[in-house]
Parts: structure tokens; sequence; C-alpha cells
């Protein structure tokens, strides 16, 4: 395989244009880079297959598996990728029985060579493709985790393999630019499923303080996004003497009914996903990794570094889809974990946290926030979410925080939350200025609460004084950008780089059409020129 690589999915990616040489920023080698590549190629081979065929619930989950493996921060081990393809290879021989071996090959169904998009002369195609080819991964997590808990939906499987085969064909910007859009409202569509998925199961997320102090004996950190093997480690636990312990994405649970009933659930474990290899030193705990992200283990504290569905690092323990975590669980208690309380604190200093402020929450006092409004309480909102990430000038998301005035309200979601979410910035009215609401899939949760106040008061989304500053790091914010932008939304600051995917063209369209907007740390150290109405 090409000892030299070809990556630019995330935001870290190597001088903003892209990782080339024999590792990328993010720790994977070439040779999984390559192994990922082959694997998207199967998957649009897959795709092509399905044309005209009758998929089953086989294909879809091969099809979800293998395009959230190619996620930023998920997969390192070569072996596990090249099942993954072979697995792909399988289920497109079920579709179509004997086609490998024709005597007359055809490339209606033939993998596609990644190589065609990374080497695409028009800049704007491979642009146009490469947004839709990451907001499916994206959106493919979202779908993964609500198929585990039973919830699927057939409009959103059928996208991935009608986006998957665009990726594959000739095709101009008139016909991609509107399938991107269209890729933004399936996903819109996949994170409800998600939210209905997610509050079904474990219930409405309440207001919940978290505190960060860990108290003494054996105990489990559970890193992630998945609340199903969540639920299944606490009761696995339950009386073992074990206590368990969020870390980056996973905080929200602790505010679902269901799961916060749990009496050793007992707090969260740090902060966002890039300080892990700084926080996790010497932990005297295994810690399981359900998603990304999962960061190349250092020396001190690989051997009790755990993972499940489809994260994988070479050598690193794995629990199969029986999830059966006795190793974890035999590890906890051979570690020990603190001898005595060890207090820990947030990026700012604080010793808790509050999350919980789903759409539900907010919308049952939603006659509470428009009479703040009309009443001059509260005279603007800001939308401060999305991925965190390890590039210096983030902490400037921490001052545009603290920088708003008093009159006005931060919501938040996903890891980017961690730069502020221990500050206390007080009241308005009894409502806490800042609001938690979740995963970075419930920004489902944010635009309903956007479209509620929007017909409280009469006006489009675009005329409410909200402004949203959006950080993004991987692939999952790409699939919520392109929701947003489908929904008509306009003058979303995104940063604090912009993809090294979107062309100089294809931004101009999106700025015209959309007035996105890039927002560096200078603009967000300049908070007050944010301080509008996002329509305007």
């Amino acid at each position: 395989m090409n000892p030299k690589m070809f990556c630019y999915q995330c935001e870290q990616t190597a001088g903003c244009s892209g990782c080339t040489g024999a590792r990328g920023v993010c720790g994977k080698d070439a040779h999984v880079a390559a192994l990922q590549d082959q694997l998207t190629g199967a998957l649009i081979g897959l795709a092509r297959a399905s044309d005209g065929h009758e998929v089953t619930e086989s294909t879809h989950r091969v099809m979800l598996e293998g395009l959230f493996t190619t996620i930023t921060n998920v997969c390192f081990d070569a072996q596990v990728v090249q099942r993954q393809i072979d697995a792909v290879h399988a289920e497109k021989e079920s579709l179509l029985p004997g086609c490998s071996g024709c005597a007359s090959p055809c490339s209606h169904n033939a993998d596609y060579d990644m190589e065609q998009l990374w080497n695409e002369p028009d800049v704007d195609i491979r642009s146009l493709k490469s947004l839709l080819l990451f907001g499916l991964r994206g959106m493919a997590a979202y779908a993964y985790h609500a198929r585990v808990l039973g919830y699927t939906d057939e409009e959103v499987n059928n996208f991935f393999y009608r986006g998957l085969f665009a990726v594959g064909e000739d095709a101009d910007m008139e016909y991609l630019l509107p399938l991107v859009l269209e890729a933004g409202r399936v996903n819109l569509k996949c994170m409800e499923l998600l939210d209905r998925a997610n509050t079904e199961t474990y219930g409405t997320p309440q207001p919940t303080t978290v505190p960060l102090t860990i108290e003494k004996g054996p105990f489990i950190v559970v890193s992630g996004h998945d609340l199903f093997d969540l639920h299944a480690l606490l009761e696995q636990t339950k009386g073992r003497g074990i206590n368990i312990y969020t870390h980056g994405e996973m905080l929200p649970a602790h505010a679902y009914p269901k799961l916060k009933a749990y009496p050793h659930l007992k707090g969260n474990f740090g902060t966002a996903w890039q300080n892990q290899q700084k926080e996790f030193q010497d932990i005297p705990a295994p810690v399981l990794f359900t998603t990304n992200c999962l960061m190349p283990p250092r020396a001190n504290y690989a051997d009790r570094i755990f993972t499940t569905e489809v994260v994988a690092y070479p050598e690193m323990v794995h629990i199969g889809e029986e999830r059966d975590f006795t190793p974890v669980i035999e590890k906890a208690l051979e570690l020990g974990g603190y001898s005595e309380e060890h207090p820990m604190t947030g990026i700012n200093g604080g010793t808790q946290v509050t999350t919980g402020f789903g759409h539900g929450t907010i919308l049952s006092v939603a006659d509470r926030v428009v009479e703040a409004v009309k009443a001059g309480a509260i005279r603007h909102f800001y939308l401060v979410g999305g991925c965190d990430g390890a590039r210096p000038g983030r902490n400037a998301y921490t001052e545009f925080v603290k920088n708003t005035p008093k009159d006005t309200v931060i919501l938040t979601l996903a890891c980017g939350k961690y730069r502020f979410n221990d500050l206390d910035l007080g009241e308005i009215g009894g409502l806490p200025r800042l609001m938690d609401m979740g995963q970075c899939n419930d920004a489902f949760g944010a635009i309903k609460v956007a479209t509620a106040l929007a017909e409280a008061f009469g006006c489009g989304v675009n005329d409410l004084p909200l402004t949203l500053v959006l950080s993004w790091y991987e692939q999952k914010a790409v699939c919520i950008l392109l929701s947003l932008l489908y929904l008509g939304i306009q003058n979303i600051h995104i940063g604090p780089t912009l993809p090294a995917f979107i062309s100089p063209n294809v931004l101009n369209l999106l700025s015209e059409k959309f007035h996105l907007t890039p927002c560096g740390e200078q603009e967000l150290r300049n908070w007050d020129q944010l301080d509008c109405k996002i329509g305007q």
C-alpha cells in the first residue's frame, strides 16, 4: 500500500489542508487510512449493487457499521477495518450471487477507487462530494445509535445508498448541491429518530447537577455517546461496589431518569476528549470507549483501555456485541480506584456541571422564556456548541461566553461545552443563563426549541434574537451543519477554522445563499460583533 496517506475530513487536519504523511494528526497511520478508503469504496460498491435489488436488515447494518468505522477517532486497527471490508463484500455477494466471479466483469457494481475522488480535477465537485460523504458518515453514527435501541427508519436507511451511489458517479454541481442539502433533511429526521429512541427508552432528560470529584474505591469511566452500552454496564455493576463515571459526550446521560436512577452512576471524569492523554495518566480504573473520540493511548494507562461497538485500537481488549463487560469489571476491582476522594475540576476550576436542559425541559417553561424576552429581561440567545478540539485558540470560546452580557442566555450542546460548562453565569428570572442541551445529536432539540420560540413570537427562526456560534471537529458536526442549511438558517458562525474540504467556490456559494460566516479566534474575541439576529 501507499506509505503516504490523504485525509482531510476533520478540523485538525495538517496545515488546514490534509494529512499526507505516514500518520495523520489523529494518530491513524497510512495503512489504516488506505484501508478506510478501501472500506468506503466497498460501501459505494454495495450502494451500486443495491440499485434495483432488495436490501435487507443485514445490508443496513453493514452499511452503518462501515460508515461509522471511518469517522475520526473511532478505529485505528487495520485488522478490524479489513474484516469490515470483507463483511461488505460478503453482503454484496448475498445481493448479487456470482457477481464477483462473473466471466464478463463490469464496473456497475464494482468497488469505487477513492483516489478518483481525492484526485478529482474539479475542486468544487470534489468539495461537494466530500461534504456529502462526510455528512453521511456523521449521520450513520446517529442511525447506528438509534438502531441498537430498536429504532430504524427506511428513508434514512435508503438515503445512505443513494448518497454513496452519487459519490461514485459523474455528477455536476447542479445535481450535487441539492443532494447535499437533501442529506441535511434526512439527517434531521435521523436526529429526531435518535431523540425519540433515547427519550422513549430512558425518559425525558431532567436538569441535573453532576459532581466532578471522584469518590474513593473502584470505578469505571465510560466515554463516547452510546447510552445503551452505559445502561448495560450499570446493570452488570449493580451491587459490585464499583462506581461509574461518564466522560466527554457521555455526560448528558446523568439527566435521563432511567439512568440516573442507578445510585452508582456518580459523576463525570475530566473534561473533553482532547485532554484524555493527560487526564487518564496513571488512572487507577478502566476506561470503556463506546464511540469516538479515542486517542492513541499512552503507555501509562494503555493496559486499562477497553473498546466496544465499532471502536478499536490494536492490542486493546474489545468487548463484543454480547456486551459482557466482565473484563472491564475485573480490571476495576484489580486497580481499586483512588484510596481517598480525588477532587477534579472543569477547565475553569469549577467542581460541578449541570446538564439536562433538553427541548422537553426548555419547552416546559417556554411561557416564562417568552415573557422574559417580552419584558426585556432576556435580550439575546446564543447557541454556542459543537465539537471541541486540540487546536490552539479554542479557549476563545471560553472568553466569548464569559463576555456575553448578563441579559443573554447561552444554550450549548456536544463536547464544545467543556470550554465553559463549569462556569457559574447566574440566572435570569429563575432560569440559568447557561443551559446544556445534551450530546451533539441533541442539535435536533435546539432546532425544536428555536422553532417553538419563533411560533410563540409570530416570526421566522431567522428573525429571533439568536446567534449560532458553532465549533466543529469531525463528521457528525458536518451532518448537523447540513441540517441547519437545509432549514434555511442564516448567518451561522462556524469555526475555529473552515473545513479543508470546502472549496472557495463552494464557500462563496454557501456564503451568498446562507451567509455562512467563518468564525475564528479573533471573531470570537470580538463578541459584540456577533450580537445580532441570525437573519440580519
